[in-house]
């Protein structure tokens, strides 16, 4: 019996050893990551002798404020040139790309139309001369009681009647570009080109655009060329509406593009409302381009500035980067700490800084890579 319990016990006691080791191990415990120390308390001998300092100060910053601008035709520095009678182009005077004057030839049309109005010119300058001298000599016999009143107003009505056709007929080929001069050679029978539609440039400038074809049939509104007068441009740029306010008609602002040099020009339109999708308003400047240096449709960066307004700022100098971080090396009682800063726009080798310094405050401008270097080696070493 006795022999019995000893087994029994030792049946246990190893049964409670197997399950011991065959239980999982804990993981280890992984130590916590070293943050790296943004102060420096111990300068070597060789570092502090190149260490500069200068104070934090309020200083008149001014506020110029980008975007981007694109350059386009001033609108009131574009014709149209349309045909005004229905024809065929029966010459063409000028190409894309040809600087044009004002009253030069574009193409001439030849026109059944244009040839009914002058027939009816010519037969109306008749009639109205047979009238006139009609009606004068009606008004002299009148005079001289020679002639009845109804005759005498009789050939006034003709005369006026004959006067109205002719001044209507005339107009109509006014409007066709037909000039005076025009219409006397037409009278002596000297004047050929007048049977021919003359399209004539309204305004000096570029040809843009053209549709013109020899021997192209054309309709009355047809448009056959585009001028463009690029010596003066508008640029148009978007600000954001809480900048947009800062602003007048009238400011200067300044138009970049690449590899030219800058233009100033006047802000001449402020959009009176905002832009619903980008929440911004549309201002633009009348640029002075005689030199030809904007082209309508390319980019640009348009510059404003602001009056100067006191902000808190340090030199450039003192600005570095650790860890991803921007910021600068403050002087404190126990050495120098770096602290994060946020920044704003930079002038004259001082920026702007909105929060992480007060003014007083003295940073480090001569030595910061120094300081850098000893704040990487303390967290390398204490790694």
């Amino acid at each position: 019996m006795f022999h019995m319990w000893i087994c029994l016990i030792l049946v246990i006691v190893m049964t409670g050893c197997t399950t011991e080791q065959q239980k999982t191990p804990e993981p280890a415990r992984e130590s916590p990551k070293r943050e790296v120390q943004m102060q420096v308390t111990k300068i070597p001998d060789a570092v502090q002798h190149r260490i500069q300092t200068a104070a934090v100060e309020e200083r008149l910053t001014p506020h110029t404020l980008s975007a981007p601008g694109e350059v386009r035709f001033d609108m009131n520095r574009v014709a149209h040139a349309a045909s005004r009678i229905d024809g065929q182009i029966e010459t063409v005077f000028v190409q894309l790309g040809d600087r044009v004057h004002r009253g030069q030839p574009l193409v001439a049309i030849g026109s059944l139309i244009l040839d009914e109005l002058i027939e009816n010119y010519l037969v109306a300058k008749v009639r109205i001369d047979a009238a006139r001298t009609t009606y004068h000599r009606s008004e002299m016999l009148l005079r001289e009681k020679a002639v009845s009143m109804r005759r005498f107003q009789n050939d006034r009505a003709a005369y006026l009647e004959t006067n109205t056709i002719h001044q209507h007929v005339q107009e109509k080929l006014a409007n066709m570009g037909i000039t005076g001069d025009d219409l006397r050679e037409l009278e002596q029978g000297s004047h050929v080109e007048a049977h021919r539609y003359i399209l004539k440039a309204s305004m000096d400038g570029t040809i843009i655009d053209q549709q013109a074809v020899l021997g192209q049939g054309i309709s009355a509104g047809a448009e056959l060329f585009r001028i463009a007068d690029t010596t003066r441009v508008w640029v148009f740029a978007n600000l954001p509406i809480e900048e947009a306010q800062y602003f007048q008609d009238g400011d200067e602002g300044t138009i970049v593009s690449q590899g030219r040099e800058p233009i100033t020009a006047p802000l001449t339109y402020i959009a009176p409302f905002a832009d619903e999708k980008t929440l911004t308003v549309q201002v633009r400047f009348d640029v002075n381009n005689i030199a030809g240096q904007l082209k309508p449709n390319e980019y640009v960066e348009v510059r404003l500035g602001r009056a100067p307004s006191p902000v808190v700022a340090i030199p450039l100098s003192a600005l570095t980067i650790i860890d991803g971080t921007r910021g600068a090396f403050v002087q404190r009682d126990t050495g120098f700490d770096f602290v994060a800063v946020e920044t704003g726009q930079d002038s004259d080798g001082w920026v702007e800084v909105g929060s992480g310094v007060a003014v007083g405050d003295m940073v480090v401008t001569a030595g910061v890579f120094d300081l850098k270097s000893i704040v990487l080696q303390d967290a390398i070493s204490g790694d």
